[in-house]
């Protein structure tokens, strides 16, 4: 998902699709056309049928990230199929981009087999699925309540693997998919009092490294997106508001353009902000050097 954490080695010669070396700026606006599914007949109303266009499955749709990414992504002329738990304002979504609302309870163990089904049913594919529903809490890890920590297991960790496990098949038979996972700074160098929303992300990283090199060649990419704080309910519904100096939050949008722009290009790791990086970086190769930083300034 591109600037990573990590170096890949660059290789002379020609450029393998899922290969990315791409080292221009990963915020930068992407322009690139969606992909185009075959012609089929015209659908009413003046909207182009389903089929003539890519499909792409966005989690976490109500609010936030996902709602603002559903937006960009039906802008860009993609189909996009809407879950998430709040159906009024999944309906609402529908309406406005000609989207399919398909609300779903992911924190449930059957939930992402449902949602899955239910895509399928409806387009007959998936050409892109962004994971981008979350949930966190904050507190000591001693007093993390049960019920939240499992919550945040299923939904942050477990429901991404198990969509990406029933829609990856259909994706490697047609030797084309994106699977867009959302990932966070959290994820990456730890922060205190997240201990378990820390290690769901933590997961869903290594998940998403792994999977980069099993899918390499096949047509098939996966991409990490990687946020600092967004200006999101997110907070809101964890029940502790944001109280970090730095970062400052960015908006869901900026988040939003970057995950069009995973889908779109060969970067398959960004940072938002894109300095988040850097920190990153520092904590992979020194990672007490990291923990006096983020002493002293976190």
């Amino acid at each position: 998902m591109a600037e990573e954490s990590h170096s890949r080695p660059r290789r002379s010669g020609p450029k393998d699709p899922e290969d990315p070396t791409d080292s221009t700026d990963p915020t930068a606006p992407n322009t690139a056309a969606a992909p185009k599914a075959p012609k089929t007949a015209a659908a009413p109303e003046g909207r182009s049928d389903p089929a003539d266009r890519p499909v792409a499955l966005i989690t976490g749709a109500s609010s936030g990230i996902g709602h603002a990414t559903a937006t960009r992504l039906a802008d860009a002329g993609w189909h996009t199929l809407l879950s998430g738990t709040d159906r009024a304002r999944l309906d609402e979504l529908a309406d406005r981009t000609g989207g399919r609302a398909l609300p779903e309870d992911l924190s449930k163990p059957d939930g992402p087999a449902r949602l899955a089904e239910a895509a399928l049913a409806t387009t007959g594919r998936v050409d892109a699925l962004i994971a981008s529903a979350g949930l966190g809490w904050r507190g000591p890890y001693a007093r993390t309540p049960s019920d939240t920590l499992d919550r945040m297991i299923e939904v942050n960790l477990a429901a991404p693997l198990r969509l990406v496990r029933l829609l990856l098949p259909g994706m490697l038979e047609r030797r084309h998919g994106r699977i867009v996972l959302l990932g966070s700074m959290a994820g990456q160098v730890g922060v205190r009092d997240e201990s378990g929303y820390a290690a769901t992300k933590g997961g869903l990283t290594m998940f998403a490294e792994s999977l980069w090199y099993e899918l390499r060649g096949t047509g098939v990419g996966v991409r990490l997106v990687l946020p600092g704080a967004v200006d999101t309910p997110f907070f809101d519904r964890r029940g502790t508001p944001y109280q970090r100096e730095r970062p400052r939050p960015v908006p869901a949008e900026r988040v939003a353009d970057v995950v069009v722009a995973t889908i779109t290009t060969e970067r398959d790791r960004l940072y938002v902000p894109h300095w988040l990086g850097f920190p990153a970086r520092i904590h992979g190769v020194a990672p007490g050097v990291f923990r006096r930083m983020a002493s002293r300034f976190g």
